[in-house]
C-alpha cells in the first residue's frame, strides 16, 4: 500500500516541482546575495541594500518618535530656560539620527568607520571651498545652539528687521515679526553682524518717546503731564519708574523725552501708541501746545498816503518841465 503511494505520479510531480522551486529560490538568493561591492571596508549586495534601506527607514522613524518623546519630557521641566530646552531637544534629535545612520551602515554594509573618517577629512577641504557659505551657516548654527547669544523666544533686531525668534535650525533662523511675517535669516548673519537682543540677560527694555512743546510752555507742567500719561498703561513697569528728560531748546520748541520700561519689548509699538493717545488728551486738558514751524512776514509803511501822493505829483511836474526844456532847445542841423 505504501509502495503504491510512493509511485503515485501526482506525488512525484509535486516533489519535482518543489525541487524546482527550491532551485529557483536558491538562484534568486544567489543573485540577491551577490556582492557587487566586496572590499575589506564595505560589502554591498542587493539583499544588503534592501535590508539597509528598510533598517534606515525604521531607525529614522523610531529615532524621531524617541526624540519627540524626549522633547515632551524636557518641555515639562519649566525651571529650565525655554531656549535651553530647545537647544537640548535639537541636539538630542541630531545625535539620535546620527547614531541610527551609523548603526545601519555598520550593521548592514559592514562599513569601516575609520575609512569613512579619512574620506570625510580629505573631502572637508573641498567642501569648505565649494560650500563655504553653507558650511559657515551650519557652523554658526552650532555656535548659536551652544553659546546661546540668541535663543528661541528672544526679541531681536537685525538691520531693519525686528521680531521674535521662532526656531533655530541647522542653517537658518526663523523670525516672526509683529505682522506674523516669517523672516528666514542665515545663521552666519546672526553671528557675524550686529544684532540687538532685547531679551538677552535682563528681559526689561526701555522705550523712549520724544515729544516737543511750544517755547511758552511751563516745563514743570509738561514734566508732570508726561509722567501722568505713563501711569496705568498696560505692560509699563513701575519699577524702574517712568522718567522725563529735558533734551534741548529747539529752534521753535522745547524738546523732551519720556522714558518707560517694559518686560514685553515685542509690544513696544502698541505701548508707544497707548502713551501717545494719553499725551494728546492730557495736553488738550492742560492747554499745552505742540509747536509747528511758522514763518512771519513784517510789512512796513515808510510814509503816510498823502505824502506818497505829493511825491508822485512832484515827479510828474519834474517830467513835464524836462520835456518843455527839451522842446524849446533849437534843433541842430
Amino acid at each position: 500500500m505504501s509502495l503504491m503511494f510512493l509511485i503515485n505520479p501526482r506525488f512525484l510531480s509535486a516533489v519535482l516541482l518543489l525541487q524546482d522551486g527550491f532551485a529557483i529560490f536558491r538562484r534568486i538568493w544567489s543573485y540577491l546575495t551577490f556582492r557587487f561591492i566586496d572590499s575589506p571596508n564595505l560589502k554591498v549586495s542587493a539583499a544588503r541594500l534592501v535590508i539597509g534601506i528598510a533598517l534606515l527607514v525604521l531607525s529614522l522613524f523610531f529615532s524621531g518618535k524617541l526624540s519627540s518623546l524626549l522633547d515632551r519630557r524636557i518641555a515639562r521641566r519649566t525651571h529650565i530656560n525655554p531656549g535651553l530646552r530647545y537647544t537640548i531637544a535639537r541636539l538630542l534629535r541630531y545625535l539620535l539620527i546620527t547614531i541610527a545612520i551609523v548603526a545601519v551602515l555598520k550593521g548592514a554594509f559592514e562599513l569601516d568607520l575609520t575609512s569613512v573618517a579619512v574620506v570625510f577629512t580629505a573631502l572637508s577641504v573641498g567642501i569648505g571651498f565649494g560650500l563655504q557659505y553653507i558650511a559657515a551657516d551650519i557652523a554658526s548654527g552650532f555656535i548659536l545652539l551652544f553659546e546661546q547669544p540668541i535663543r528661541v523666544g528672544d526679541r531681536i533686531t537685525i538691520g531693519d528687521d525686528e521680531g521674535d525668534v521662532q526656531s533655530i535650525k541647522l542653517r537658518t533662523t526663523i523670525i516672526f515679526t509683529n505682522d506674523r511675517i516669517a523672516i528666514i535669516v542665515p545663521n552666519s548673519r546672526l553671528v557675524s553682524q550686529r544684532v540687538i537682543n532685547w531679551s538677552y540677560g535682563d528681559p526689561r527694555a526701555r522705550i523712549a518717546i520724544p515729544i516737543s512743546v511750544a517755547t511758552t510752555s511751563d516745563v514743570n507742567v509738561v514734566t508732570e503731564t508726561l509722567l501722568r500719561a505713563a501711569e496705568g498703561v498696560e505692560n509699563v513697569l513701575t519699577d524702574p519708574p517712568p522718567k522725563v528728560q529735558f533734551l534741548k531748546f529747539g529752534d521753535y520748541s522745547l524738546d523732551f523725552r519720556l522714558l518707560v520700561w517694559t518686560r514685553q519689548p515685542n509690544r513696544h509699538p502698541q505701548i508707544k501708541s497707548d502713551i501717545n493717545y494719553r499725551i494728546e488728551r492730557l495736553f488738550r486738558e492742560t492747554g499745552i501746545e505742540i509747536p509747528y514751524p511758522k514763518q512771519e512776514f513784517l510789512l512796513r509803511q515808510l510814509k503816510p498816503e498823502a505824502d506818497v501822493d505829493d511825491l508822485l505829483s512832484g515827479d510828474r511836474d519834474d517830467r513835464d518841465r524836462r520835456a518843455g526844456r527839451a522842446s524849446d532847445e533849437p534843433r541842430r542841423d
